[in-house]
């Protein structure tokens, strides 16, 4: 239920595609989608990652916030610099705000 009233309200387009995230309990995705043409422009998954440490920050919030790095470099070669965040439905806090950190500290503005 949660996860349609957030994508009721939020598209993404060619301009600003929707970074879309999913939370298992041992890992994360992260989509941008162009919801226009249906198609997903780029995404990254924790199992690309290869450091796992950050000062300050357990495991699976560490790895979120280099997936958000990651995410954010992915779409810098693709020229995106502006998207819209979708939580999928859960909080925002924890690995999922992580994510959006790590996305904003690798250039990309929501």
């Amino acid at each position: 239920m949660r996860h349609a009233r957030v994508r009721a309200v939020v598209k993404g387009t060619i301009d600003s595609p929707r970074l879309s995230v999913f939370r298992s309990l041992r890992g994360m995705t992260a989509q941008l989608i162009d919801d226009g043409s249906g198609k997903t422009v780029c995404s990254a998954a924790t199992k690309e990652i290869t450091a796992k440490k950050i000062e300050g920050k357990s495991t699976k919030v560490a790895m979120s916030y280099l997936l958000g790095e990651l995410i954010a470099k992915k779409a810098q070669e693709k020229k995106i610099t502006k998207v819209v965040f979708d939580r999928g439905g859960y909080k925002y806090h924890g690995r999922v705000s992580a994510l959006a950190d790590g996305a904003r500290a690798g250039g990309l503005k929501f």
